[in-house]
Order: structure tokens, then sequence, then C-alpha cells
């Protein structure tokens, strides 16, 4: 009974946390509501705390955030990956790849970092933040202080990212599309892109939703292809051991999003279906982007190691910068 009450208070205060963000929206129009809910989060975790009643209701965001993505495949056509096609699909495996390459080799020939560190690095910057820090992190048998430096990184860009992305779409006024499908494509986590991507437009959160999963779904590619490098011989049980990691940690969600997306598509989900599905997902979103602002501790920040920033920062800048010059020539 006790943990159901404090799921319960928890919950709330994360629903506390959105209205006064939608609150703080209205006041100022220029600031999108699910950004202002995360800022807002931020304050009070980092000023008042994260009070111990609420904790457990406060950890369920990530579950939030899992099914207002489910509930957004309704929103998301199949004529709209037609459209894109090979392109789109091109451009996400090469930006992994560029991303993981680039990581790995400034990691070990120029900043001196443990190979296992840089590969969590490029685990989390190229497919989906700390998930993939974690999945990769059990591939590898990484220890405690080399994840702790490669999530801290992570965490790091994902709040830097959530302020300068929607300043610079709206500075260099990017077209919807193309500013989804950047963030999609170069943002670390799942969370943070949807977040920036809405803030913008629907059409282009919907974009930054769509590229991020295909990026996600290459989770269990990325901990099988670490796995196999550094324990390049295996026996049984080590290898029923690995399968059953990366089970647990595939994005199991995805599947959700592409059984609402293919409902939609032959029909069985209408029109007004599909509003209330997105009515319900803008809900969900800010419940899971208030408990993303109170996770987002700054003083956890401020350990990360300079290098891990540096290695990091002159792959993202390069590629994030490459990856809008491509689309500004596809799309």
């Amino acid at each position: 009974m006790k943990s159901r009450k404090n799921h319960l208070l928890g919950v709330l205060l994360l629903f506390a946390i959105g209205l006064l963000g939608r609150a703080i929206s209205l006041a100022l129009p220029s600031l999108d509501y699910l950004i202002a809910t995360i800022l807002v989060g931020v304050l009070v975790g980092n000023t008042v705390g994260k009070p111990a009643w609420a904790k457990a209701g406060v950890e369920t965001h990530k579950l939030w955030l899992e099914a207002g993505i489910v509930l957004l495949g309704a929103s998301v056509a199949f004529d709209r990956i037609a459209d894109a096609g090979t392109t789109l699909l091109l451009l996400i495996l090469g930006t992994v790849a560029v991303v993981i390459i680039s990581v790995e080799l400034l990691s070990r020939h120029c900043f001196g970092i443990t190979e296992k560190t840089g590969s969590l690095l490029a685990a989390g910057s190229s497919i989906c933040g700390v998930s993939a820090v974690v999945a990769v992190a059990g591939s590898i048998d990484a220890d405690e202080s080399q994840i702790a430096y490669a999530a801290g990184t992570v965490l790091l860009f994902d709040t830097v990212t959530l302020i300068v992305y929607p300043m610079f779409g709206h500075a260099f006024s990017l077209p919807d599309k193309v500013f989804g499908i950047w963030a999609g494509l170069t943002m670390f986590s799942t969370g943070p892109a949807t977040a920036v991507g809405f803030s913008v437009s629907d059409t282009a959160g919907e974009w930054a939703v769509l590229v991020k999963l295909a990026r996600n779904a290459l989770i269990g590619l990325a901990a099988a292809g670490y796995a196999l490098y550094y324990l390049r011989t295996t026996n049984d049980s080590e290898s029923t051991h690995k399968t059953g990691h990366l089970w647990r940690t595939f994005p199991k969600f995805v599947f959700g999003f592409l059984f609402l997306m293919v409902l939609a598509t032959v029909g069985v989900i209408d029109a007004n279906h599909v509003t209330s599905l997105e009515h319900a997902s803008n809900w969900l979103f800010m419940l899971a982007f208030a408990g993303l602002g109170l996770e987002l501790q700054l003083d956890e920040l401020r350990e990360t190691g300079f290098e891990p920033i540096a290695v990091v920062l002159v792959s993202f800048v390069v590629v994030s910068g490459s990856v809008l010059a491509v689309l500004h020539v596809v799309l």
C-alpha cells in the first residue's frame, strides 16, 4: 500500500511540475511548454531536491516517455517513411557509423582515454544516450567508473542540446522536417530529442521521434558488435548470457510504436482516434519531461572529466554540422 502511495505522490509531483511548465509557457509564448517543464524540473531537483516520498513515482518518467512514443506511432504513416526512403536509412546508418569511428579514434589516439571508456562514449553518443552506455557496458564488462564518466558526459550534452537546438533552429529558420531529422540523427537521448522536436512543431517532433527510434533500434547490433570485439572467443554459457542481455536492453517500446503505425496506416485507427491519441501522448510527454528535469543533477555533471567531454564535443560539432549541411542538399 505504501509503495502505491509513493508512486502516486511522485506522479502527482510530475503532474504539478508539468502544469507549472504549461503556465510558464502561456505567459512566455516563445518558450515551449515541454522545454519549460524540463527547466522547472531542473530548478526543483537542484534546489528543493527530489523528495524521498516522490522517488518511486518520479522514476516512472521513462515509462511515460515510452508510452507517449508508442501512442505517437498512430500519427506516423508509412508514406512518410516511403518519402524519405533509402536516403534517410543511409543517413541514419552513416551518422551512427561516423560517430562511433570518430569517437573511438579520438579517444584512443588523441586523448588517451581507455578503450572501454571510449567505446561507452561512442555507443552513448551514436545510438541512444545512457541506455546505450548501459547496454554496451553489460556486453564488455565495463566498471562503474567507466560507466559514470560516459553517462555523465552524455547527460551533459543532453542538457546543452536541449537549450541550444531550439535556439539554433529558430535563429536559422530551419524547415520543420529538416530540423526534426537533424535532431533525430544527432541528439544523444530519446527524451531530449523528442522534447526539442515538439518544441519547434508537431512535424519536427514526429520526424525527430521516427529517426531517433530508428537509431535506437541499432542498440542490439552495437552491443553485440562490441561484445564480439572485446570477447573475441566465448563459450556457450557466456553466449547465452550475452543474448539475454541484448534482449533485456533492447528498447521494446519500438514494437508498440510500429504496431500502432501499422494500425493507423490500414485504417483500423481513424482520424478522430489519432487526434485523441496525440492529446494523450502530449500529456504523457509532460510527465516524462518533468521527471527528466528532476533527474538532471547539475552537481553530477560537474564531476565529468575534461577528456570525455572534449572527445564527444569534437565529434559532435563535426558530425552535427556535416549532417545539417547534407540535409539541406538532399531534402
